[in-house]
């Protein structure tokens, strides 16, 4: 049977019942006084209690009767009425299996059990079909990332086929370089889907010895570029996973010095905590950026136009996977543009406990000593 049905048989079953209770109560209340030797004569009619029971069955018999139809018609027409929200959202669902994700109920009318199912529906649609249009760009973006060096290997054995007599050697080295630029975008691919399914065994780390220990492999490629790196910090406990904090740390700090001012330039590393999180933040200096080009800088492939470098350019995933991990780890990415030119990153995760704040040693060899951060 359907819902409407068995709502119906059941406003019908539970009125006849009261009518029954009700008719048995009218019944009783005149005969409780009522001898049961009793007559009664009006004119030449006798009243007795067994009269009174003779009568009153057919007069029972048809209000209950009533009450049945009465029940199963007016039943039928409020469960109706009741489950027609129920209608619309079933017929949103059917639409969303078939395909359709911008379909909305936009249900009417005040807020009750339906509307708020309503509304949580529509809201699932709502992130779901954002959900599927990013995942679908980020294929198409992948996939053309990913053609990109076959494309060129291709180009490149062709030439190498009609060409014999070529140095080998050249040929040798730029597919050396292609392949690595592939494997890199791979591994970047295979990092970011990991984050993506949480699929990590979270355990207590300290987030300002995982910058420290960032900072220091990344400290040749900033001397090589002639760049200072500027560290301090406090003690951050927090729980998650220290390979993927510190693959996000040496996102950010390689991408602090790669995008960076040509020489002279700073990059700083700061950790700091408070009662609820920990926070570590990466600054650098560089070309002043629009706000609505840093508001991309997070998207899959997106690294935008003046932040191009000739080498060390990256798959462009390098802040799209700092973002996905810093959601794995329940935390929040912020990017700001420095008024000074550079930009601000900040990430912000749970606190595993409240602790005492202590200062960080960190390596001397770092150019210039550890100085705090400065503000823009």
């Amino acid at each position: 049977m359907s819902v409407r049905l068995k709502l119906t048989l059941s406003y019908a079953g539970f009125l006849m019942l009261a009518g029954a209770l009700l008719l048995a109560a009218v019944l009783v209340y005149f005969l409780r006084g009522l001898p049961d030797d009793a007559v009664y004569t009006t004119g030449d009619l006798i009243i007795d209690r067994s009269a009174i029971l003779r009568s009153f069955a057919p007069v029972a018999a048809i209000v209950l009767a009533f009450l049945l139809v009465f029940g199963l018609v007016g039943g039928w027409i409020l469960a109706g009425r009741m489950l027609a929200p129920l209608a619309r959202i079933t017929e949103a669902t059917r639409m969303t299996t078939s395909g359709s994700l911008s379909h909305r109920i936009r249900l009417p009318g005040r807020r009750d059990e339906f509307r708020e199912l309503a509304d949580a529906f529509d809201t699932m649609l709502t992130r779901l079909e954002a959900h599927v249009a990013e995942q679908r760009r980020f294929a198409a973006n992948a996939s053309h990332e990913l053609r990109t060096p076959l494309a060129i290997t291709q180009a490149l054995l062709d030439v190498a086929r009609d060409d014999r007599n070529r140095d080998t050697g050249e040929l040798v080295d730029r597919l050396h370089a292609v392949n690595t630029r592939a494997i890199d975008l791979t591994e970047a691919l295979i990092l970011l889907s990991r984050a993506d399914q949480r699929s990590f065994t979270p355990e207590h780390v300290d987030l300002s010895l995982i910058a420290e220990e960032a900072t220091e492999t990344l400290l040749p490629l900033a001397e090589k570029r002639g760049l200072t790196i500027e560290t301090s910090g406090d003690m951050t406990p927090t729980i998650g996973s220290h390979a993927l904090l510190l693959q996000m740390t040496t996102n950010l700090v390689h991408n602090a010095i790669v995008h960076n001012l040509p020489e002279q330039g700073t990059v700083w590393v700061t950790t700091s905590v408070h009662p609820k999180a920990v926070v570590l933040t990466v600054e650098n200096t560089g070309e002043k950026l629009a706000p609505h080009l840093v508001s991309t800088l997070v998207e899959p492939f997106q690294r935008g136009t003046k932040r191009i470098r000739t080498d060390h350019a990256g798959a462009g995933l390098g802040l799209a996977i700092v973002k996905s991990i810093a959601q794995a780890h329940d935390g929040t990415l912020t990017l700001t543009p420095r008024l000074a030119g550079g930009l601000r990153v900040t990430v912000q995760l749970p606190a595993y406990r409240s602790s005492r704040s202590r200062s960080v040693s960190w390596p001397s060899s770092f150019p210039n000593g550890a100085r705090e951060s400065p503000s823009s």
